[in-house]
């Protein structure tokens, strides 16, 4: 790559900040943002020196990063002929990376909050028998309450299945819930 190549247009420092920014504010490593958005915004496979010179980063922190995009698969090794070195090409299909992303982190999470929550309920309803009565009342408000919560995540992790596997989304199943749980309008 020539040394004008390495330095980035204005438009791939800007999107690639803005991505950056992005992937960290959803608790990613800004520095995923930066690279995959450099490639993404590429004509050409890019080798982890290229993009090394280009967002002026360290060798290890190239390396880790791209272990990171390549793990999630939102960045592949591409061959380039007459080269030795490894070459990088970005996702450039925007929903299967958001898809692949949804599934496999906010779903993960989503089916550890049921889990956590079925089993506080288990733990909450073993208290409902209590002989002493403040025992009782704040076993069935907890009851009440976590069944909330256990509805919410498993409205939650339909609505990401739904979402994933059609890119749409229906919020109404949502609104009814969050109907349904508000409290009445004080007067």
């Amino acid at each position: 790559m020539s040394k004008e190549k390495r330095t980035l247009w204005p438009s791939e420092a800007a999107v690639s900040d803005v991505v950056g920014r992005l992937m960290e504010f959803w608790g990613f490593k800004r520095n995923m943002g930066r690279i995959w958005s450099v490639l993404y915004l590429s004509h050409a496979p890019l080798s982890a020196e290229d993009l090394r010179l280009s967002l002026k980063l360290s060798s290890g922190a190239v390396s880790m990063t791209l272990n990171e995009l390549l793990r999630w698969g939102i960045v592949r090794k591409v061959w380039v002929q007459g080269e030795r070195k490894d070459f990088y090409a970005a996702e450039v299909q925007l929903w299967r990376m958001i898809s692949r992303v949804l599934s496999e982190r906010e779903r993960t999470e989503i089916l550890s909050a049921v889990e956590a929550f079925e089993d506080a309920l288990a733990q909450a309803k073993a208290l409902r028998h209590s002989t002493d009565p403040e025992t009782r009342e704040r076993a069935e408000l907890q009851i009440e309450r976590i069944k909330m919560l256990l509805e919410l995540a498993k409205l939650g992790k339909r609505l990401i299945d739904t979402f994933v596997a059609t890119a749409k989304i229906d919020a109404e199943p949502l609104a009814r819930f969050l109907l349904r749980h508000s409290p009445p309008p004080s007067s």
